[in-house]
């Protein structure tokens, strides 16, 4: 590769965080609690980052892992792994340890990056992996002095972030193609270990450009990034398109409803992004109507339409424009936005096709369907994913007949705003958090014997848009207390996969090959907490 010529044309993410450094040297980037960080100072920290990855031997394609919730390192971190050609591969919160390793092990990380809090929990995960030998300490909610660590911490980490950061705060020259990897982005398919989804440069800055350019951002902006950045929606939907734009993102490490509403009214916040249920919180505060929220010119949701009144609601109390955001990680992970001159006229629709992103309808045999036939919702376009890692069966299913699969079921209106049916995958998308329901149905079977058959579903839920319920049938003589089962799952699930509720029937409706008709089970009890 010519390195050089590579240096002057290429599509590289960090290659943003550079340019807009140049141009925007004194701009703020990245506020994060005290901290508050120019252009210029991220982009050198970063560049120092890098130079340490370097100097350790890392090279392009290396696997780097990242166990970090939401701060100013952990993007830090993915922009120095862009900047270097190594692949970041970001560690949901929510796994348990033998998920984390299973996720070291199959992307080959050779070392990872962990906040301090995090660290004794990681640190089971790292010691199933030998092949992890970096374990780099990131000072995090744990201790406010990077010099006070605990001699346990201290134990588990090979350096600090500090130490693996050099003084060179020179852009690194590294020949890096397109298509090369900058992330692993692991989600929850129908089987219990997720799949590793190759996201390149090439995909995840196109569809930031994307993102930018059809929301109308622009350097004034001012994001708050409350949601987990582990995701790809904070993270390729709003981190990366801010930084190409050169806005500034002021840092959440979750959401509170005071700090929410205190730090728009406060920093004068142009852009958020949350949950439907979220935004309710917040509208119900009993401080709401005495905050100032005039500065506000959107909010995006994700998961779910938002019902009438909600969205109503939302319209008349915050005074903004309001916008959902639809995909998936494989698309990077915007495909359509469901904008805002259809919230009222198009209720519970997702929108129109984000630039770039060609949307099709797709029948069983591969053939392209009209308006208003309904099919498997498919997708082409450079954001898509480079391939599932290491699963070329998987890779080339989604890619069949030259498409994108999404495993969701959709038509299009007339009009040519999409409209969202199903999901043809099993896959309950429940409070942000993908799960997979065989995984919770063979925990229930593991929990309680006299379990004789299972289907788990998610029902519509005004708070987590789909709430995990099992539904079960005991065995013959026997009885299931849900209350006891759901406590015994309790000690073999994380708590975001435990079912909400538990519900007891006396047999399931079959096909006539005696098949469980798992979308009549759902339909039948759609209204259990309410719909909505």
């Amino acid at each position: 590769m010519d390195v050089q010529r590579n240096l002057a044309q290429r599509i590289n993410v960090g290659d943003a965080l550079t340019r807009s450094a140049a141009a925007r040297p004194d701009q703020l980037a990245i506020v994060d609690g005290d901290r508050s960080l120019t252009y210029a100072r991220f982009d050198a920290w970063v560049n120092r980052l890098a130079h340490g990855l370097l100097a350790r031997g890392y090279a392009v394609g290396d696997a780097l892992a990242l166990a970090a919730g939401n701060s100013a390192e952990f993007l830090a971190v993915y922009y120095a792994c862009a900047k270097t050609g190594v692949v970041c591969v970001p560690i949901n919160l929510g796994w348990r340890p033998d998920e984390v390793a299973y996720v070291l092990r199959h992307s080959q990380a050779r070392g990872i990056v962990v906040e301090t809090q995090l660290a004794v929990t990681i640190a089971e995960a790292v010691a199933q992996v030998p092949a992890v030998t970096d374990v780099v300490l990131a000072v995090g909610l744990a201790h406010d002095d990077p010099e006070v660590l605990t001699s346990e911490v201290t134990d588990v980490a090979s350096m600090t972030l500090t130490d693996l950061a050099t003084d060179d705060e020179s852009t690194p020259e590294v020949g890096i193609d397109d298509r090369a990897a900058l992330s692993y982005l692991y989600t929850s398919g129908t089987t219990s270990f997720p799949k590793g989804v190759v996201g390149t440069h090439l995909a995840i800055h196109l569809e930031s450009m994307s993102a930018a350019l059809d929301s109308g951002w622009n350097a004034s902006d001012r994001f708050v990034a409350m949601m987990p950045m582990f995701h790809t929606a904070q993270l390729n939907a709003f981190c990366t398109p801010a930084v190409i734009v050169g806005a500034t993102i002021h840092v959440h490490r979750g959401f509170d409803p005071e700090r929410f509403l205190t730090t728009i009214e406060r920093e004068r916040i142009t852009q958020v992004f949350g949950l439907p249920v979220m935004y309710r919180t917040a509208l119900e505060h009993p401080g709401f109507g005495d905050r100032d929220l005039s500065s506000l010119r959107r909010a995006v949701y994700a998961m779910a339409p938002m019902p009438e009144a909600q969205i109503k609601a939302c319209l008349e109390g915050y005074r903004c424009d309001f916008a959902l955001l639809f995909g998936q990680t494989e698309m990077s992970p915007i495909t359509t936005l469901f904008r805002p001159e259809h919230q009222l006229s198009h209720v519970g629709a997702v929108g129109t096709p984000l630039t770039g992103v060609q949307v099709g309808i797709m029948g069983p045999d591969g053939e392209l369907l009209g308006p208003g036939e309904q099919g498997e919702i498919v997708y082409r376009g450079p954001s898509t994913m480079q391939e599932y890692l290491h699963d070329e069966a998987a890779t080339a299913t989604a890619f069949a007949h030259g498409w994108f699969h999404s495993g969701d079921v959709g038509r299009f209106g007339e009009d040519g705003v999409l409209w969202f049916a199903d999901r043809t995958k099993d896959v309950i998308k429940t409070g942000g958090e993908n799960v997979a329901s065989l995984e919770v149905e063979r925990a229930v079977y593991d929990a309680e014997p006299d379990v004789s058959e299972v289907v788990v579903v998610g029902l519509p839920h005004a708070r987590w848009s789909e709430a995990i319920t099992a539904v079960v049938v005991p065995k013959p003589g026997t009885e299931v207390d849900p209350d006891g089962l759901i406590a015994a799952l309790k000690k073999r699930l994380d708590g975001y996969k435990v079912p909400k509720a538990v519900i007891v029937v006396d047999e399931f409706p079959r096909t006539s090959t005696g098949k469980i008709q798992k979308n009549v089970v759902r339909d039948t009890h759609a209204m259990h907490y309410g719909g909505r």
